[in-house]
Protein backbone atom coordinates (compact mmCIF):
# COMPACT_ATOMS: atom_id res chain seq x y z
CA UNK A 1 0.00 0.00 0.00
CA UNK A 2 1.30 3.53 -0.73
CA UNK A 3 2.24 5.33 2.48
CA UNK A 4 4.39 8.15 3.77
CA UNK A 5 6.07 8.11 7.17
CA UNK A 6 5.79 11.22 9.34
CA UNK A 7 8.40 12.58 11.73
CA UNK A 8 6.97 10.59 14.64
CA UNK A 9 7.03 7.34 12.66
CA UNK A 10 3.33 7.24 11.77
CA UNK A 11 2.51 5.65 8.42
CA UNK A 12 -0.15 7.57 6.49
CA UNK A 13 -1.93 5.62 3.75
CA UNK A 14 -2.97 7.51 0.65
CA UNK A 15 -4.55 7.05 -2.79
CA UNK A 16 -3.17 8.98 -5.76
CA UNK A 17 -5.04 8.52 -9.01
CA UNK A 18 -4.97 10.29 -12.35
CA UNK A 19 -2.58 12.30 -14.53
CA UNK A 20 0.38 13.82 -12.72
CA UNK A 21 0.16 16.89 -14.94
CA UNK A 22 -3.52 17.44 -14.10
CA UNK A 23 -5.01 19.75 -11.48
CA UNK A 24 -5.05 17.94 -8.15
CA UNK A 25 -7.95 17.65 -5.72
CA UNK A 26 -7.16 16.39 -2.22
CA UNK A 27 -9.99 14.83 -0.19
CA UNK A 28 -10.13 14.79 3.64
CA UNK A 29 -12.57 12.33 5.25
CA UNK A 30 -14.77 12.59 8.33
CA UNK A 31 -14.69 10.74 11.65
CA UNK A 32 -14.29 7.77 12.06
CA UNK A 33 -14.06 6.89 8.39
CA UNK A 34 -11.35 6.63 5.71
CA UNK A 35 -10.45 7.80 2.23
CA UNK A 36 -12.96 5.25 0.92
CA UNK A 37 -15.78 7.56 1.97
CA UNK A 38 -14.93 9.72 -1.05
CA UNK A 39 -15.37 7.00 -3.70
CA UNK A 40 -18.32 8.71 -5.40
CA UNK A 41 -16.51 12.03 -5.66
CA UNK A 42 -13.05 10.70 -6.56
CA UNK A 43 -14.30 8.52 -9.39
CA UNK A 44 -16.40 11.37 -10.75
CA UNK A 45 -13.72 14.07 -10.85
CA UNK A 46 -11.12 11.56 -12.02
CA UNK A 47 -13.26 11.06 -15.13
CA UNK A 48 -13.17 14.82 -15.66
CA UNK A 49 -9.39 14.73 -16.00
CA UNK A 50 -8.32 15.72 -12.51
CA UNK A 51 -5.69 14.04 -10.36
CA UNK A 52 -7.24 12.93 -7.06
CA UNK A 53 -5.53 12.24 -3.75
CA UNK A 54 -7.06 11.05 -0.48
CA UNK A 55 -5.43 9.84 2.71
CA UNK A 56 -6.53 7.93 5.79
CA UNK A 57 -6.07 10.23 8.78
CA UNK A 58 -3.70 8.87 11.44
CA UNK A 59 -5.50 6.31 13.54
CA UNK A 60 -8.10 5.77 10.83
CA UNK A 61 -8.44 3.31 7.95
CA UNK A 62 -5.14 1.83 6.81
CA UNK A 63 -2.88 4.36 8.54
CA UNK A 64 -1.08 3.59 11.80
CA UNK A 65 -3.33 3.11 14.82
CA UNK A 66 -1.73 5.92 16.78
CA UNK A 67 -1.96 6.46 20.51
CA UNK A 68 -0.67 10.05 20.27
CA UNK A 69 -0.99 13.00 17.92
CA UNK A 70 -4.71 12.58 17.48
CA UNK A 71 -5.49 16.30 17.36
CA UNK A 72 -5.83 18.98 14.71
CA UNK A 73 -2.33 20.45 14.76
CA UNK A 74 -0.82 17.04 14.08
CA UNK A 75 -3.50 16.16 11.51
CA UNK A 76 -2.59 19.34 9.61
CA UNK A 77 1.12 18.56 9.92
CA UNK A 78 0.47 15.11 8.46
CA UNK A 79 -1.28 16.71 5.48
CA UNK A 80 1.67 19.06 5.03
CA UNK A 81 4.01 16.07 5.01
CA UNK A 82 1.86 14.34 2.40
CA UNK A 83 1.73 17.46 0.23
CA UNK A 84 5.50 17.76 0.39
CA UNK A 85 6.11 14.07 -0.35
CA UNK A 86 3.82 14.15 -3.40
CA UNK A 87 4.88 17.70 -4.34
CA UNK A 88 1.26 18.88 -4.49
CA UNK A 89 1.00 22.44 -5.77
CA UNK A 90 -2.00 24.71 -6.35
CA UNK A 91 -4.14 21.89 -4.95
CA UNK A 92 -7.83 22.11 -4.16
CA UNK A 93 -8.54 20.67 -0.71
CA UNK A 94 -11.99 19.24 0.01
CA UNK A 95 -13.03 18.24 3.52
CA UNK A 96 -16.17 16.70 4.96
CA UNK A 97 -17.13 17.03 8.63
CA UNK A 98 -13.94 16.48 10.70
CA UNK A 99 -12.07 16.62 7.42
CA UNK A 100 -13.39 20.14 6.96
CA UNK A 101 -11.70 21.13 10.20
CA UNK A 102 -8.51 19.48 9.00
CA UNK A 103 -8.72 21.45 5.75
CA UNK A 104 -9.25 24.74 7.60
CA UNK A 105 -6.26 24.15 9.88
CA UNK A 106 -3.99 22.98 7.04
CA UNK A 107 -4.95 25.62 4.46
CA UNK A 108 -4.50 28.43 7.01
CA UNK A 109 -0.91 27.26 7.56
CA UNK A 110 0.05 25.86 4.16
CA UNK A 111 3.23 26.87 2.37
CA UNK A 112 2.69 29.46 -0.36
CA UNK A 113 1.78 27.81 -3.66
CA UNK A 114 0.49 24.59 -2.12
CA UNK A 115 -3.23 25.48 -2.12
CA UNK A 116 -5.42 27.27 -4.66
CA UNK A 117 -8.93 26.63 -3.29
CA UNK A 118 -10.81 24.78 -0.58
CA UNK A 119 -14.23 23.22 -0.07
CA UNK A 120 -15.87 22.63 3.32
CA UNK A 121 -18.77 20.14 3.23
CA UNK A 122 -20.89 19.60 6.34
CA UNK A 123 -17.80 20.81 8.15
CA UNK A 124 -17.26 21.22 11.89
CA UNK A 125 -15.79 24.77 11.94
CA UNK A 126 -15.84 27.20 13.56
CA UNK A 127 -16.38 25.12 16.77
CA UNK A 128 -18.98 22.54 17.74
CA UNK A 129 -19.09 22.44 21.54
CA UNK A 130 -21.22 24.89 23.51
CA UNK A 131 -19.49 27.53 25.61
CA UNK A 132 -20.05 31.11 26.73
CA UNK A 133 -18.42 32.24 23.50
CA UNK A 134 -20.42 29.72 21.45
CA UNK A 135 -23.89 29.52 23.06
CA UNK A 136 -25.45 27.83 20.03
CA UNK A 137 -23.10 24.85 20.14
CA UNK A 138 -23.89 21.32 21.24
CA UNK A 139 -23.52 20.49 24.95
CA UNK A 140 -20.35 18.69 25.98
CA UNK A 141 -22.65 15.88 27.19
CA UNK A 142 -23.34 14.98 23.55
CA UNK A 143 -19.66 14.30 22.91
CA UNK A 144 -19.21 12.59 26.27
CA UNK A 145 -22.00 10.30 25.11
CA UNK A 146 -20.06 9.54 21.91
CA UNK A 147 -17.00 8.63 23.96
CA UNK A 148 -18.98 6.43 26.34
CA UNK A 149 -20.70 4.59 23.48
CA UNK A 150 -17.41 4.04 21.65
CA UNK A 151 -15.71 2.69 24.76
CA UNK A 152 -18.63 0.44 25.73
CA UNK A 153 -19.39 -1.14 22.35
CA UNK A 154 -17.71 0.47 19.38
CA UNK A 155 -19.06 -2.11 16.92
CA UNK A 156 -22.68 -1.40 17.86
CA UNK A 157 -22.16 2.36 18.04
CA UNK A 158 -20.75 2.28 14.52
CA UNK A 159 -23.95 0.68 13.31
CA UNK A 160 -26.26 3.01 15.20
CA UNK A 161 -24.75 6.24 13.81
CA UNK A 162 -25.10 5.49 10.07
CA UNK A 163 -28.44 3.71 10.53
CA UNK A 164 -29.69 6.77 12.39
CA UNK A 165 -28.84 10.47 12.00
CA UNK A 166 -25.74 10.48 9.78
CA UNK A 167 -27.59 9.91 6.51
CA UNK A 168 -30.98 11.13 7.70
CA UNK A 169 -32.33 7.58 7.87
CA UNK A 170 -34.29 8.59 10.99
CA UNK A 171 -36.56 10.84 8.94
CA UNK A 172 -40.04 9.74 7.91
CA UNK A 173 -40.06 8.15 4.49
CA UNK A 174 -36.27 7.72 4.33
CA UNK A 175 -35.09 4.73 2.31
CA UNK A 176 -32.45 3.02 4.45
CA UNK A 177 -29.55 1.54 2.46
CA UNK A 178 -28.02 -1.39 4.31
CA UNK A 179 -25.00 -1.21 2.01
CA UNK A 180 -24.30 2.38 3.07
CA UNK A 181 -24.68 1.46 6.74
CA UNK A 182 -22.38 -1.55 6.36
CA UNK A 183 -19.76 0.48 4.49
CA UNK A 184 -19.71 3.12 7.25
CA UNK A 185 -19.27 0.34 9.83
CA UNK A 186 -16.51 -1.29 7.77
CA UNK A 187 -14.54 1.93 7.52
CA UNK A 188 -14.96 2.80 11.17
CA UNK A 189 -13.89 -0.60 12.44
CA UNK A 190 -10.70 -0.49 10.33
CA UNK A 191 -9.33 2.29 12.51
CA UNK A 192 -7.99 2.32 16.05
CA UNK A 193 -10.31 2.81 19.03
CA UNK A 194 -7.85 5.08 20.90
CA UNK A 195 -7.31 7.42 17.96
CA UNK A 196 -11.02 7.59 17.19
CA UNK A 197 -11.82 8.24 20.85
CA UNK A 198 -9.31 11.11 20.94
CA UNK A 199 -10.61 12.47 17.65
CA UNK A 200 -14.00 13.21 19.24
CA UNK A 201 -12.37 16.01 21.23
CA UNK A 202 -10.45 17.12 18.14
CA UNK A 203 -13.56 17.62 16.02
CA UNK A 204 -15.83 18.96 18.77
CA UNK A 205 -13.61 21.20 20.89
CA UNK A 206 -11.12 22.68 18.41
CA UNK A 207 -11.82 26.35 17.63
CA UNK A 208 -11.14 27.08 13.94
CA UNK A 209 -12.16 30.76 14.04
CA UNK A 210 -8.65 32.10 13.53
CA UNK A 211 -7.96 29.52 10.81
CA UNK A 212 -11.01 30.61 8.83
CA UNK A 213 -10.04 34.27 9.15
CA UNK A 214 -6.50 33.50 7.94
CA UNK A 215 -7.49 31.65 4.76
CA UNK A 216 -6.92 33.83 1.71
CA UNK A 217 -7.91 31.47 -1.10
CA UNK A 218 -11.51 31.04 -2.33
CA UNK A 219 -13.54 28.64 -0.18
CA UNK A 220 -16.83 26.96 -1.08
CA UNK A 221 -18.99 26.05 1.93
CA UNK A 222 -21.63 23.37 1.31
CA UNK A 223 -24.11 22.28 3.99
CA UNK A 224 -27.44 20.48 4.28
CA UNK A 225 -30.22 22.17 6.22
CA UNK A 226 -31.19 18.86 7.88
CA UNK A 227 -27.70 17.99 9.08
CA UNK A 228 -28.31 16.22 12.40
CA UNK A 229 -24.61 15.68 13.15
CA UNK A 230 -23.19 19.17 12.49
CA UNK A 231 -26.17 21.53 12.68
CA UNK A 232 -25.95 24.23 10.02
CA UNK A 233 -26.83 27.13 12.32
CA UNK A 234 -23.68 26.69 14.39
CA UNK A 235 -21.33 25.71 11.59
CA UNK A 236 -21.65 26.85 7.98
CA UNK A 237 -23.75 29.91 8.79
CA UNK A 238 -21.04 31.07 11.20
CA UNK A 239 -18.01 29.95 9.17
CA UNK A 240 -18.96 31.65 5.94
CA UNK A 241 -18.82 35.25 7.28
CA UNK A 242 -15.34 34.62 8.71
CA UNK A 243 -13.84 33.77 5.31
CA UNK A 244 -12.19 36.40 3.15
CA UNK A 245 -13.39 34.80 -0.09
CA UNK A 246 -16.17 32.43 0.89
CA UNK A 247 -19.21 31.20 -1.03
CA UNK A 248 -22.05 29.49 0.83
CA UNK A 249 -24.44 27.00 -0.77
CA UNK A 250 -27.10 25.21 1.26
CA UNK A 251 -29.26 22.20 0.38
CA UNK A 252 -32.80 22.02 1.68
CA UNK A 253 -33.41 18.82 3.65
CA UNK A 254 -30.04 17.22 2.88
CA UNK A 255 -28.37 15.21 5.70
CA UNK A 256 -24.82 15.20 7.03
CA UNK A 257 -23.75 12.39 4.70
CA UNK A 258 -25.06 14.14 1.60
CA UNK A 259 -21.98 13.31 -0.47
CA UNK A 260 -23.19 9.70 -0.32
CA UNK A 261 -26.97 10.20 -0.38
CA UNK A 262 -26.96 12.93 -3.07
CA UNK A 263 -23.69 12.50 -5.01
CA UNK A 264 -25.04 13.81 -8.31
CA UNK A 265 -25.93 17.17 -6.75
CA UNK A 266 -22.75 17.55 -4.71
CA UNK A 267 -20.51 16.36 -7.55
CA UNK A 268 -22.05 18.89 -9.94
CA UNK A 269 -21.43 21.82 -7.61
CA UNK A 270 -17.95 20.60 -6.68
CA UNK A 271 -16.99 20.27 -10.33
CA UNK A 272 -18.28 23.77 -11.15
CA UNK A 273 -16.13 25.24 -8.36
CA UNK A 274 -12.92 23.39 -9.23
CA UNK A 275 -13.31 24.09 -12.96
CA UNK A 276 -13.72 27.78 -12.19
CA UNK A 277 -10.22 27.71 -10.68
CA UNK A 278 -8.51 26.85 -13.96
Amino acid sequence: MPTITTKDGTEIFYKDWGPREGRVIVFHHGWPLSADDWDAQMLFVLEQGFRVVAHDRRGHGRSSQTATGNEMDTYAADVAALAAALDLREAIHVGHSTGGGEVARYVARAEPGRVSRAVLIGAVPPVMVRSEANPGGLPIAVFDGFRAALAANRAQFYRDVPAGPFYGFTRAGAQVSQGIVDNWWRQGMMGGAKAQYDCIAAFSETDFTDDLKAIGVPVLVLHGTDDQIVPIADSALLSHPLLKAGTLKTYDGFPHGMCTTHPDVINRDLLAFVRDSR
